[in-house]
């Protein structure tokens, strides 16, 4: 995929930008460049290509470390919501601020 001339000042138009054409044709070689990139990125076969993780992990073993997900704490909702002025279903209420 290119662009053209027509696409990269409709696009300034959109995006209210007041491009003098050496600028515009700056920026469209820029973008046509990007696009050359992702164009070989997509023409690499991946098929069979396990995620990584991390980037390191393609050349050493990683150890994530990530903690378990446990409660650490004991659950004191009702002590937490004693001094709430209105608690229903252990819910904290709030008076309504936008009708």
């Amino acid at each position: 995929m290119s662009l053209n001339a027509q696409d990269i000042s409709r696009i300034a138009h959109l995006a209210r930008l007041d491009l003098p054409p050496d600028e515009s044709e700056r920026m469209l070689a820029q973008i046509n460049g990007f696009f050359a990139i992702v164009e070989k990125m997509r023409a690499v076969d991946t098929a069979g290509v396990e995620p990584l993780t991390h980037p390191v992990a393609a050349i050493q073993e990683v150890a994530l470390r990530l903690r378990d997900d446990v409660a650490s704490e004991p659950d004191q909702r009702e002590a937490n919501q004693r001094s709430a002025p209105a608690v229903e279903r252990g819910l904290f209420l709030v008076p309504k601020v936008i009708e």
